[in-house]
């Protein structure tokens, strides 16, 4: 059994599209539209085989939901500390928001977390 994929409800998602394409180099596949839902999608692939789809529609906000119950991040794996150093730096040269780090936590894991465009965290890992 694995995990086929997670989804997020985005607001622009040309926007974060272009964000995963660019830090993570995921490959978007082409983008589905219903036009009586106003639904608007990509799945969007990693190397690995991870899949994340990302959702637009005009009727869902999902603003106002920090450190409530539900999902509260997705992690990726880089390889090495100096892969998450890298582009932590890069990502918030960028001008994305860094929550923390990098650093080795309590439980031994070295990471930093950031956000997408849309506030979605992402941690990043070895």
């Amino acid at each position: 059994m694995r995990i086929e994929h997670a989804a997020v409800w985005v607001h622009d998602l040309e926007a974060v599209r272009r964000f995963y394409e660019t830090y993570f180099h995921a490959e978007a596949g082409a983008k589905y539209a219903n036009e009586a839902k106003q639904f608007e999608s990509y799945f969007l692939t990693f190397d690995g085989g991870a899949r994340l789809e990302i959702m637009r529609r005009a009727d869902i906000d999902q603003k106002g939901r920090e450190d409530t119950a539900g999902w509260a991040h997705i992690a990726i794996s880089l390889g090495s500390q100096e892969a998450v150093d890298t582009l932590t730096a890069e990502i918030e040269h960028a001008g994305y928001p860094l929550r923390s780090g990098p650093r080795t936590t309590g439980d031994g894991y070295y990471e930093s977390v950031i956000e997408d465009p849309e506030g979605n965290v992402i941690e990043l890992t070895i």
